[in-house]
């Protein structure tokens, strides 16, 4: 099958299943599914277009990408949907509504589609790491998967850590800062970006040296998986409004976090920020 046919049916299927989010996550209640169905979809995309037809492809190699996408998407789409049930809306989402007014539908319906978008993009990255002509076997192939375990490892159990921390009743109000919480006010977001570094380096290895100057081009191209990915958590959809919500619901106390934690990477801050340069962002 060739790219440009595949990219089309994975168009498609990761359009229609945003539809779908869109159609959930318009019901009270429902805005959390928004997100489970992207995971599943944009996981269930990869490990279809790894596992198509390609020659030269080492089947093996396909199949452990197509296994770690696979395992990727059903762990964060199961934790958001179990974060999310009891039918309570995502904060984020609960402000997009505000902010849309009663343009809020098709607004939403756009925002589902540019999320269709990202998630081709990523698949796209994974079909590419996929079809390395390389033997299997390579350093490159043990390394990805060691980085991407790495990734959903440490993503469990900073998830785990903060549903701990909200689960007792004397930390109600408060900031995490126990864990991995404790150097980075979002390590999730950081484990979620380490993930999608595993691609590359499984892309990039030896394989495509010594293929085709253009099969090189597309080896490097999967590293805007990872850039993509940090774009939108550090930028777009994630720390911007999770921490609008947080520092109009925990005030003070996340202000204070915010100057003594960095928000993204687990790096310890030696000297505190200024207040007033926090205040500022």
């Amino acid at each position: 099958m060739t790219f440009l046919v595949l990219t089309a049916y994975l168009s498609f299927g990761l359009f229609a299943a945003m539809a779908l989010a869109w159609a959930v996550a318009r019901r009270p209640g429902a805005s959390g599914m928004m997100d489970v169905i992207w995971s599943y979809a944009t996981g269930m995309a990869g490990a279809a277009g790894a596992l198509a037809p390609c020659a030269g492809a080492s089947g093996l190699r396909q199949l452990l990408v197509a296994g770690l996408a696979l395992a990727w998407g059903l762990r964060l789409g199961t934790h958001i949907w179990w974060r999310s049930r009891g039918g309570h809306d995502d904060p984020r989402y609960l402000m997009l509504r505000k902010k849309w007014g009663d343009d809020a539908d098709r607004q939403l319906f756009l925002f589902a589609e540019i999320q269709a978008v990202a998630a081709l993009v990523l698949a796209l990255v994974v079909v590419t790491a996929a079809r390395n002509p390389a033997p299997f076997g390579q350093w490159s192939d043990m390394a990805g998967l060691a980085l991407l375990v790495v990734a959903v490892v440490g993503e469990a159990i900073a998830d785990a850590q903060l549903a701990g921390f909200r689960t007792r009743p004397e930390n109600r109000g408060k900031v995490c800062e126990v864990g991995l919480w404790s150097v980075s006010r979002h390590p999730n977001y950081f484990f979620e970006w380490l993930a999608w570094l595993a691609w590359p380096v499984i892309a990039i290895g030896p394989g495509f040296s010594i293929g085709p100057a253009g099969t090189t081009l597309w080896a490097w191209a999967t590293l805007a998986g990872p850039a993509l990915i940090y774009w939108l958590l550090v930028h777009v959809s994630g720390i911007p409004m999770v921490e609008a919500h947080m520092r109009r619901s925990r005030g003070a106390a996340f202000i204070d976090s915010q100057r003594r934690i960095r928000a993204f990477w687990p790096i310890p801050r030696l000297t505190p920020l200024p207040e007033a340069a926090v205040r500022r962002k």
